[in-house]
């Protein structure tokens, strides 16, 4: 991948091998029938040769949603109400605003914000009008996004103005405060305009309402024009995820891309028109925008966002919309069973349950089907390289099987268990996780090198995690090559981690690992080695990690040790850290 001196995207030919090289979705797997708007002719969808895709582009599926589902709700936002026909008219004068302010096919323009109608309208809008979508993380520090924004050459930014009592304008302003840049933050030459996503901004940035008015003369033939030119071979968003080198890596997932995966998610997962999905889970993940946002615009379900969870505002919600499905990590359900007041809340319209991201006890599948009679409970697994889904259990199987293992592979892609020289495993041995199909990354963002590192020439992603398949197919992750870590739903790579805690000044060496967590499933814990003559503590430490890192991030345990375990080659022995 490549980008022009006007810094678009371009995913050159050949580049992700593997990405568009499965055999597409069973049939079955469609989203509705007809000739809507945006959606593929017979014959002319493309990029892997198939004609089965209902939609050219993310922007093509708003526009058939709209007309689809008109009179039907689309959004509920505290008091704020909308149907589909007016989420669709929400979004294209998005896209105008956007158009209005210099957005060109393949610019990156990012948000970060929490889970509300204006993220919805500003991600779709800008993909609509042709941008590559970069959600931030709202846990990010202003160093952090700041990274994100200048490694993605983001040209526009929607942000949130206060979010849990922090200014993220002011983070932001403070992080990027030096620099040659002309545009509203030094520090981010390539960052031309910052749209607050509020009623006030501070100067040279743009509130909402200020950038909204200024696609007031795009007229909607040329937004029509310009979404309908969306190929589907074109970058769709690009979603940063740290690796082993702990620094922020940008998978670039094209249109075709999320809306397969998520036309097939949504029919595993049996939402339907009419459902009502409360959306914990947040929009800057995959599992909060594709399978939350863009899977309820393919069924025609009612988004209802939630910014934070929080087990009370989770069983208001619940019991006050009628909510049908909610997906989260096991700690959000496992929090909703054992609540005192679960009880007074009406729970009958909940249905659906998809969960992941750990491994989820039989117990608490059973207590879900037993006690709050949810007719389907699926566990899944997947990761951002490949669009965020790679195995899905089926309606109808054992809540043995749902609670053991994350199922088998979705259609269209396989999943080999290799070894280490890269064969096949056989049924029961473990190895690394390797995926091959229609959901493979096309790469990461401007990085031959760790792309090569990450996809075989044979369009294998090597997802750095062990599993084990069982004779049916059923995925089992043991262990995680990489390291990683999960803290409530919330992925933590220890190396990133290292690299922040190696910038205190009486820190001369740490290491990371995930230790076991009865809310939030694992936490860090830092094994740290303290400066001659330094004094810190465990609790400055946590302190000071507290003021420089996302919260998950934060290690809620410190031991100071005098050297780390290491191996001949200088590599710290994690495993004796795990088995202190």
């Amino acid at each position: 991948m490549d980008a022009d001196e006007g810094g678009h995207v371009e995913v050159a030919e050949g580049a992700g091998v593997g990405a568009g090289a499965g055999a597409g979705a069973d049939a079955g797997t469609g989203a509705g029938t007809g000739a809507g708007a945006g959606r593929a002719e017979d014959g002319g969808r493309p990029e892997d040769g198939r004609a089965d895709l209902l939609w050219t582009s993310i922007g093509g599926l708003v526009r058939d949603a709209a007309a689809r589902f008109a009179g039907r709700e689309a959004v509920v936002d505290g008091r704020v109400r909308i149907d589909y026909a007016q989420l669709g008219e929400r979004v294209e004068r998005a896209a105008a605003a956007c158009m209005a302010a210099g957005v060109e096919p393949g610019d990156r323009v990012a948000v970060w914000a929490p889970n509300t109608l204006e993220w919805i309208v500003s991600a779709l809008g800008a993909v609509s009008a042709g941008a590559v979508l970069v959600p931030l993380n709202t846990r990010f520090k202003g160093s952090e996004a700041a990274y994100v924004l200048h490694r993605s050459r983001a040209r526009l930014l929607f942000v949130t103005g206060t979010f849990l009592g922090t200014s993220y304008v002011a983070s932001l302003r403070r992080a990027a405060a030096d620099g040659e840049g002309s545009g509203p933050l030094p520090g981010l030459p390539h960052l031309e305009q910052v749209v607050v996503l509020s009623e006030d901004a501070p100067d040279s940035f743009r509130t909402w309402k200020e950038f909204l008015a200024g696609g007031d003369q795009v007229s909607a033939e040329a937004v029509a024009a310009r979404t309908a030119a969306v190929p589907a071979t074109a970058p769709s968003d690009i979603i940063f995820t740290s690796g082993t080198t702990g620094s922020p890596k940008g998978a670039v997932i094209t249109h075709a891309q999320s809306l397969r995966c998520y036309e097939v998610w949504s029919e595993l997962a049996g939402l339907r028109e009419g459902d009502r999905y409360l959306i914990v889970n947040p929009f800057f993940h995959t599992f909060g925008y594709k399978a939350g946002v863009i899977a309820c615009l393919m069924r025609g379900a009612t988004m209802v966002p939630q910014p934070v969870f929080n087990v009370d505002t989770v069983l208001a919600n619940i019991a006050a919309e009628r909510i049908s499905v909610l997906p989260g990590p096991p700690t959000l359900h496992q929090s909703l069973l054992d609540h005192p007041q679960r009880d007074h809340h009406d729970l009958s319209a909940l249905r659906l349950v998809v969960t992941g991201a750990a491994v989820v006890p039989l117990q608490l599948v059973e207590r879900l089907r037993g006690e709050l009679r949810i007719g389907t409970v699926l566990t899944a697994y997947g990761l951002s390289e490949a669009s965020g889904i790679v195995t899905m259990c089926r309606r109808g199987d054992p809540a043995e099987t749902i609670a053991a293992t994350s199922g088998r592979a979705i259609p269209g892609t396989e999943v080999r268990i290799a070894g280490p020289d890269g064969l096949p495993q056989p049924t029961g041995g473990a190895g690394e996780v390797w995926v091959r199909g229609h959901n493979v990354m096309r790469g990461y963002f401007e990085d031959p090198a760790e792309t090569a590192e990450a996809i075989t020439p044979e369009g294998w992603l090597r997802t750095g995690d062990v599993g084990v398949l069982d004779a049916a197919g059923n995925l089992r992750i043991t262990d995680r090559i990489k390291d990683m870590f999960i803290v409530g739903g919330f992925n933590a790579y220890p190396a990133e981690i290292e690299q922040l805690l190696g910038l205190h000044p009486d820190i001369a060496d740490v290491a990371v690992v995930g230790i076991p967590d009865p809310r939030l499933g694992e936490v860090g814990k830092a094994y740290a080695v303290r400066r001659p003559g330094a004094v810190v503590t465990a609790d400055d430490l946590i302190a000071w990690s507290r003021r420089e890192m996302a919260n998950y991030k934060v290690p809620r345990e410190v031991e100071f040790v005098a050297e780390l375990p290491r191996n001949a080659s200088g590599k710290v022995l994690k495993r004796e850290l795990r088995i202190r």
